[in-house]
This record gives structure tokens, sequence and C-alpha cells, in this order.
């Protein structure tokens, strides 16, 4: 069905350079609160009271989210709340303010309704994140907010522990989980910290320096069935929170965009409808992995609330969602929302 939005969309928005894009979305959902439309916006878009999830100690008015990648400096939570979501996660942010890769580095694969992205955890760093999700936490009504954080780019992969630590003890205080991303493709090194002699110490320390905080970790869909396996039994032995699965991936098998536009993007991580099915096997897998009572939260290809009830019945607590925002616009969690609650009633 064709929406307004998807005609700005096809006639405007993309046209524009993408991370134009984004930044000019961004503002807009911004302003909502400061022009004092949110109580407005949110009588036409809160999810209704029995989509209301409990998950690490705290009430999600709503099992879908956005994932860590929209908001990077922590600026958007309100208004983000105020579209629906249940939970924003902010990030990734680093210990260090950095700029990211160079531009362009946001690409859209329209056919796929996908996006490869190389942007290098651009963000102004923990101590500003800090000073805007203070102001967040302050408001009245917010969604849950978790917080993702990773290796600054010019610490070395030896000194990761330390860097994540300083991100630790900023966030961890005004957060209401944190999310340690180990696995974006655009950082070097960065990967490699899922190995499991990397990854044990630094999760031990991030969870011991968060204290009372819920941690997570965040994992890439390439890795192997047995690896993952093996983060989900360590999950289990650190008696950590849970687990995000999926970032993005570095293949680029099946896409129906021209082969010369996907070459063209250049490296990068793909995440929209592609990373779909891997996503859900993932989250099968993990769930036969960890402890019962484990937070699982599944995020990579999901467009609709099918999607959503898919993963929450393999075994996901909560469901993220980013790409799909791209293509669906600013309604789409009042979309997801509303139609879990039909699907729910059918049943």
């Amino acid at each position: 069905m064709t929406t307004p939005y998807r005609v700005l969309f096809d006639l405007v928005l993309s046209r524009m350079d993408p991370e134009d894009a984004h930044h000019l979305a961004f503002r807009v959902i911004r302003a909502l609160p400061r022009l004092g439309l949110g109580p407005v916006v949110r009588r036409l878009t809160a999810p209704h009271p029995s989509l209301a999830v409990s998950a690490l100690g705290l009430r999600f008015d709503s099992p879908f989210g956005v994932a860590a990648g929209f908001d990077k400096d922590a600026r958007g939570i309100g208004g983000l709340g105020v579209l629906g979501f249940g939970h924003v996660e902010v990030g990734t942010i680093t210990a260090r303010p950095q700029p990211g890769n160079d531009r362009p580095r946001l690409f859209r694969l329209v056919p796929d309704l996908a996006v490869v992205n190389r942007m290098g955890f651009n963000n102004g760093g923990a101590q500003q994140a800090a000073t805007e999700l203070a102001k967040a936490r302050s408001a009245p009504r917010r969604p849950v907010i978790g917080v993702n954080i990773g290796k600054s780019r010019v610490v070395d992969v030896d000194d990761a522990v330390d860097d994540y630590l300083v991100s630790t003890r900023l966030l961890a205080p005004l957060a209401d989980y944190l999310a340690v991303n180990v696995s974006s493709p655009n950082t070097p090194g960065l990967r490699g910290l899922q190995e499991l002699d990397r990854l044990t110490p630094l999760l031990r320390a991030v969870a011991d320096a968060a204290g009372d905080t819920p941690v997570l970790v965040k994992i890439a869909p390439d890795l192997t069935d047995d690896g993952i396996r093996r983060i989900g039994e360590l999950v289990g032995e650190l008696g950590l929170a849970g687990v995000i699965a999926t970032n993005t991936t570095l293949s680029r098998d099946g896409l129906a965009t021209d082969p010369a536009v996907v070459a063209a993007a250049g490296a990068g991580g793909v995440s929209g409808a592609p990373l779909a099915s891997r996503s859900l096997e993932v989250l099968r897998v993990l769930r036969e992995s960890v402890p019962e009572g484990t937070c699982l939260v599944s995020v990579g290809g999901v467009t609709t609330a099918a999607d959503v009830e898919e993963r929450l019945r393999a075994g996901a607590t909560l469901v993220q969602g980013y790409t799909a925002f791209l293509y669906r616009g600013p309604l789409w969690a009042r979309q997801v929302n509303r139609g879990l609650r039909r699907l729910r009633r059918r049943a």
C-alpha cells in the first residue's frame, strides 16, 4: 500500500544523501516534545496496555523498540518515545568523541529495503552522552533507555577493556540497561572481541563496573552457530542479563539490488530485510543456549507486526528495528504496535 510517507520518500528523501535525510528526519523527531506536541502525538501512537512487557526488572510499554544507530548521541529519546517505541537504545557511544569514517558512509539498497553503512561509531563521546541522558531521564514520561557502548577507534584492541570501562562508569548509572557492542564491522579489530579469550574478561569487567544496571552483549550474525552457542553459555556463566542479536552482516548474498550499485556502496555492514532469516536463526540458537529467563533482544530484518510476533514466539523477550524506519516513516512503531494487538486478538 502506498502511504503519504512512501510518496515523500520516493519523490524527495530517496534523492537526498541518506545521511542528510536521516539528520532531517531526526531534527523533526527531536522537535516533537520541544514544541509541546508530545501529548497530541502520543494519543495517536501510544501502545495499548495489553502490549506491555516485563523484562530486565523494567516495564516496557511495548516489546518493540528502536535499535542502536538511529540516535547516536542520546538526543532524540523523548521524540522516539512519543512515536510509540517501547524502548530506545542509544549509541553506539565510545569513551572518546570521534567523527567516524569519511562520508559518504551510508547507502540505500532500495529493492532490498536495506542499507549499507560504515559509519564508524561517529558520536560525541561518553561525557557528552551522559549530559544528554541525564536530561532525558528527567522527563516526566520516557521510554526505557538502553545505552550501547563500543571501543574508541584510536584505542588498541589490547586496551579495549579499560576503554569500555570509561564509558561504563559514566553511563551505566544513567542507563536502564547497558549493551556491550563487540560486533560492528566498521571499527578495526572490534569483532575480534567476540573471541572468548577476549570477550570473557571484557564482559566480566563491564558487569562488575555496571553495578545494578543490567548488561547485555550485542553479537554479529556472521558467527558460526557453535560460536553463538559458546557466547550463550558464557552469558550464563557470567550471569549477564542477556544478548542482543544481531548487528549488521558482511554478507552480500541474495541481494536483489543491481550488483553494480552494491559494489559502488563498498565496504560496510548490511542491515534490513536481507538479514531477517539469519537473525531469526541466531535467535533460535541462542534461546537453546542461554539459561531460562535470559533476556534476548532480536534485531535484524524486522519490518512488520508479523515479524515482531514471529521473533517473540521464537524466544525473543524484546524486538528492535531500525532500517525499516527509513522506508516506513514516522508512524512505523504505531503500525507495528497496532498490528501486534490485531494479531493477538485474532489468536
